[in-house]
């Protein structure tokens, strides 16, 4: 049976060059969150995927039962038709790395003109 969880989801925009590291990425990402583009976006990205991105989840953890529930954090690149580029999860677990595939078929909101890309990082959290 599958246990209740929350995702516990944050989302951010930051003009990053192509080769970051996943740390700065992530940090950008959370210093950008407060930008001015940055909350319009998020509504409109949330109300695309959540549902999709807790059933890829759900899914995930199934695929990988025993799965490895430890949090993970997932960075990409939204290009301008909405296409998610540059996925990467840390830690990469069977789980993680299940969510980034599952994310790379999604499409998003086209995104602000600026950054672009325009960067997003959600933090995984799964609890019963």
């Amino acid at each position: 049976m599958f246990l209740p969880l929350a995702v516990v989801l944050l989302l951010a925009a930051a003009d990053l060059p192509p080769g970051q590291d996943f740390s700065t990425r992530v940090t950008q990402g959370r210093l950008a969150e407060a930008a001015a583009t940055g909350p319009a976006y998020q509504k409109q990205l949330w109300d695309r995927i959540t549902a999709p991105t807790a059933a890829a989840l759900k899914g995930c953890i199934t695929r990988h039962a025993p799965a490895d529930k430890s949090p993970f954090t997932l960075v990409a690149d939204v290009q301008a038709d909405g296409r998610p580029a540059r996925i990467e999860v840390l830690p990469p677990t069977p789980v993680a790395t299940c969510m980034a595939d599952r994310f790379a078929s999604g499409m998003l909101p086209p995104p602000p003109t600026t950054p672009a890309p325009y960067p997003i990082e959600i933090d995984f959290s799964i609890v019963p």
